[in-house]
């Protein structure tokens, strides 16, 4: 029941060591590895800082740090005392990081070394903030407040093993995202949700197991690799490989190596790049199954390299505000170019314009419900309703469902484009291209014409050492309906991407506003 004691430390944590698991290895890394109890003993003395410097519940510690296990003490310790801890991106300025710090009206930051520079940059412009707690002897240097070695003050406190009397219900820790709406805000979420995600995804789909060892590419200030790298191997007993490092598939191999990952965590993008790569097929040795999320994996995609590593990979979608994963693939029964079906506690709805639900294999807005969604946004009320709208959450992504009960995403709702006056899904157009042995990744967006009129371009990574013409990829379209093929083919080196690794197309439609109308980029007429 929602007024009954709940606590998410205590749950990924007390629980565990509780159970006989104090001597199992919770996090490992090159940033060190800490057993479920000496994490414990971490934990409790750091809640006893934290209280000791005036952090009040539901007060916020925006935490600006690599993934290590310091960002895993803080993370517990502050909802242990009912605090409320906001990872957020650590690849955005000072600037950026002074706008979450007032916005979330933070009374504490927490840094490790790597990102010390922002804080001295922004803690100047974020007036109610108290104080900077300096994790892993980072270097803040001179600044206009407080600044709390964690590492010296947690030495000499005593441990803390009562925990604050939360609920389910209670404020637990935010997310930042810019969602389906634009701007970045924070989602709220509730302790109850923690168990949630841990006890349907978790256990039910990724089958999560004692003697996993978890890596993800995806870092843990992303709701994404928060799951992969911290809730999901707590809550069963099982280790997290921790890298603070940005991933890099040479990097990702090394570490699979080094601390013997079972489960390995990334999204398409990073999937591609390994490709590109050129990794040994024996790079991936005993990772058992990979996941992917954060956009649809292409079928083409998953085809190359499942081939090239023979390890399965299950695709899913989740959204910062449901958490995690709500609707994925299962193993030994994955449907290359699906999301899969729902996942076990949360239900899904395709509508129309109208809100009204469609048939099977008519286009629509996915809608999602499940008791991991947040309960909204901080300070944003209008954004709050748009999205959250009653018992459903709407997630602004095109899907269609198929006789089998499986989901196909179409992409963005507003990436659609419309072509000769009829919806062209870009992941159609994407997955045609990548069929093409020398496509490493292909991105279609919507660019107008010199009538004005929408048609598909294409932006294109080739493979290493790859070649190809215009010309030939526009061919090997052939077999798509005339309005679905691209209308150019724009050769690019990379792509840009967000703080968590999903591609902007919004700036590639942005760069895509000349390239049909330019004389110079007139591509070839199709018929």
């Amino acid at each position: 029941m929602a007024d009954e004691l709940f606590n998410a430390c205590g749950y990924l944590l007390d629980r565990r060591v509780a159970a006989g698991d104090g001597d199992r290895l919770a996090v490992t890394g090159v940033g060190g590895k800490l057993s479920y109890s000496a994490l414990l003993y971490r934990v409790q003395r750091t809640a006893t800082v934290l209280t000791e410097l005036g952090l009040q519940p539901e007060q916020r510690l925006v935490m600006c740090m690599a993934d290590s296990p310091e960002f895993v003490n803080l993370y517990l310790a502050a909802m242990r005392i009912g605090a409320v801890p906001v990872p957020v991106s650590t690849m955005q300025g000072a600037d950026g990081l002074a706008e979450l710090l007032r916005d979330s009206r933070a009374r504490f930051l927490a840094v490790s070394p790597e990102f010390a520079h922002l804080a001295r940059d922004a803690v100047a412009d974020a007036p109610e903030l108290t104080g900077v707690i300096a994790a892993h002897g980072a270097d803040v240097g001179p600044v206009n407040m407080p600044v709390h070695d964690l590492d010296v003050l947690a030495t000499a406190a005593a441990p803390r093993s009562e925990i604050y009397p939360t609920t389910a219900d209670s404020p637990a820790f935010w997310l930042y995202t810019s969602g389906t709406t634009g701007n970045s805000k924070a989602a709220m979420h509730r302790h109850g949700s923690v168990r949630v995600v841990c006890e349907t995804y978790g256990t039910q789909v990724l089958g999560i197991r004692r003697d996993d060892r978890c890596l993800s590419a995806a870092k843990a200030f992303f709701a994404y690799g928060l799951g992969n790298s911290v809730l999901f191997p707590l809550s069963v007993g099982a280790c997290s490989v921790l890298e603070p490092a940005p991933a890099k598939p040479d990097l990702v191999a090394e570490r699979v190596a080094q601390y013997g990952a079972t489960l390995f965590f990334g999204g398409p993008t990073f999937f591609a790049n390994m490709l590109r790569a050129a990794l040994p097929p024996d790079s991936m040795r005993g990772v058992r199954l990979a996941a992917s999320a954060g956009e649809a994996l292409p079928a083409a995609l998953y085809r190359r390299w499942t081939t090239q590593f023979g390890i399965d990979i299950i695709d899913g979608i989740g959204m910062t505000e449901m958490l995690h994963i709500f609707l994925s693939n299962r193993e030994g029964s994955v449907r290359p170019g699906t999301t899969g079906v729902a996942v076990p506690g949360y239900d899904l709805r395709v509508v129309d314009d109208a809100g009204v639900d469609v048939a099977p294999g008519t286009p629509g807005t996915l809608l999602v419900r499940g008791d991991s969604a947040a309960t909204g946004y901080w300070s944003r009320y209008a954004a709050s309703r748009q999205v959250f709208q009653g018992d459903w959450l709407r997630t602004g992504d095109t899907y269609v469902q198929d006789a089998d009960g499986y989901y196909a995403c179409l992409g963005r709702t507003g990436d659609m484009l419309k072509s000769s006056g009829i919806w062209v899904s870009p992941a159609e157009v994407e997955d045609r291209l990548l069929a093409h042995p020398s496509v490493a990744q292909a991105v279609v967006v919507a660019a107008p014409d010199v009538d004005g009129l929408e048609r598909p371009v294409a932006y294109v990574l080739l493979q290493s050492a790859a070649t190809a013409t215009e010309e030939e990829l526009i061919e090997h379209c052939r077999s798509l309906e005339s309005f679905k093929r691209p209308r150019k083919i724009v050769f690019v080196g990379g792509y840009p991407t967000t703080a968590t690794g999903k591609i902007r197309r919004v700036e590639l439609r942005t760069m895509a506003a000349t390239v049909l109308i330019e004389p110079v980029a007139t591509p070839q007429e199709i018929g």
